[in-house]
């Protein structure tokens, strides 16, 4: 590469700017600036390509209305039956309560679509019931919610396989779908290293639920069960979009919570229409600033390059994907997984379709490695927010989840290299990919 050259010089400006504090997202609207006064061109395409992705993209709006879901679960009472559900569903078992940290987050993979949502809201309320009297490390109960915490953006719906989406024209609803068994079979293996971990530290059984109380609970928790159906159910059956499912769910999470389980105050609705906001915006800042550096990108033909250089190598599709597993696992350890997901991954996705890669097989996969970075050091966003949670050292907690996160490769490496487990059920239900 050039270093004299005004994408070198681009790249330069963006990273230094990155380095000091400044958001990705502005970071890369002042590279492309740069970039398009050092050659002449006009100066307000970076509006214009601004203004036509964010305005012409209606799934974006998807993003913001998964985030306001999740609030609203946070908030009201949802989450606390459903976890009372789950420790019904699994409680009576060795180290009860740590599976019911996994069976939680199989049942808000259907709701809220963020790994961070479920890790602040429900997270959050797992650490304090592990913790308590001391049943578990807070290490360990952190480190626990961390690793599955993952599993949301995995299993539908998810904000990550919307992002993925908007760069590569796949079909949401079959992404969907492709995200199902990948995001299960996690959840086994989670399941089957904390009965490992469970009888290794011979960690404490829970109080059965009394039978005649199991009725009960599962009523109480019954209308907050329902939201994945719902929300499933419409975008599957076509009646509503997966943007208007979004929607639908954020209402269904407000309606509930106010009218039928009374748990929602106006501060508390008003506190979560701000965050839900200020994630949002966040978000739209960084999908902002990479339309237009995708603009300069393709500007400088770096996508097909990559693919011609990638061909001349006589690359084989298998070959290819572990390449991209390997630089993605790698970018996971330093960058934001959205930055990766909206600046990496359309450089790689004309190759991918050269080789024939199926457009949902390749789009799990890289969610599944963008999933991995949140949980690997140094960076690992998970890590930090169950350090702020818990107070253990984020050392501590990287300790204990070792055993997860190679079991989370291990899913990775079972996707990648048999594509059925993410195409059966797209297929079963008319995918021609």
């Amino acid at each position: 590469m050039n270093l004299a050259s005004p994408f070198s010089i681009a790249i330069i400006l963006m990273t230094f700017l990155a380095l000091i504090g400044m958001p990705i997202g502005l970071s890369m609207i002042c590279g492309s600036v740069l970039y398009l006064f050092l050659t002449g061109a006009d100066m307000g395409t970076v509006a214009e390509q601004l203004l036509n992705g964010m305005y012409t993209n209606y799934i974006i709006l998807a993003v913001p209305l998964f985030i306001l879901a999740a609030e609203f679960m946070n908030i009201g009472s949802m989450t606390e039956r459903l976890l009372t559900f789950c420790n019904v569903l699994v409680g009576r078992f060795r180290g009860g309560l740590a599976q019911v940290n996994v069976v939680q987050s199989i049942i808000f993979a259907g709701m809220s679509g963020s790994a961070i949502a479920d890790a602040a809201g429900s997270g959050r309320m797992m650490q304090n019931m592990m913790t308590r009297d001391n049943r578990y490390t807070p290490s360990f109960a952190a480190a626990l919610t961390a690793v599955t915490s993952v599993i949301g953006p995995i299993i539908p719906p998810s904000i990550p396989m919307v992002l993925y989406a908007l760069v590569s024209d796949a079909s949401i609803g079959y992404l969907f779908l492709g995200g199902m068994i990948p995001g299960l079979l996690m959840a086994g293996l989670q399941m089957m290293q904390v009965a490992i971990t469970a009888r290794r530290k011979n960690f404490p059984v829970e109080d059965p639920v009394p039978l005649r109380e199991i009725p009960l609970i599962t009523w109480r928790a019954f209308p907050s069960l329902m939201m994945p159906v719902l929300l499933l159910g419409c975008i599957y059956s076509g009646i509503t979009t997966p943007t208007e499912a979004a929607a639908l769910a954020a209402a269904y999470a407000l309606v509930i919570s106010v009218v039928l389980y009374r748990s929602i105050s106006f501060t508390d609705f008003y506190g979560s229409l701000l965050v839900s906001a200020k994630t949002s915006a966040s978000i739209g800042m960084l999908i902002a600033g990479s339309l237009v550096f995708n603009y300069v990108v393709t500007v400088e033909n770096i996508p097909d390059s990559i693919r011609v250089l990638l061909t001349g190598w006589e690359m084989t599709p298998t070959t290819f994907l572990i390449l991209v597993n390997v630089i993605l696992l790698i970018l996971g350890c330093i960058l934001e997984g959205t930055a990766i997901l909206l600046i990496i991954v359309p450089v790689f996705i004309p190759t991918a379709q050269a080789l024939g890669i199926d457009m949902v097989h390749f789009g799990v996969v890289v969610v599944v490695n963008i999933m991995l970075g949140l949980v690997t050091p140094p960076y690992g966003l998970l890590l930090f927010i169950m350090t702020n949670i818990s107070g253990a050292p984020v050392k501590d907690i990287i300790r204990d989840a070792a055993p997860f996160i190679f079991w989370m490769v291990v899913c990775l490496i079972i996707i990648t290299f048999v594509p059925e487990t993410v195409l059966f059920l797209p297929r079963l239900l008319g995918y021609q990919g």
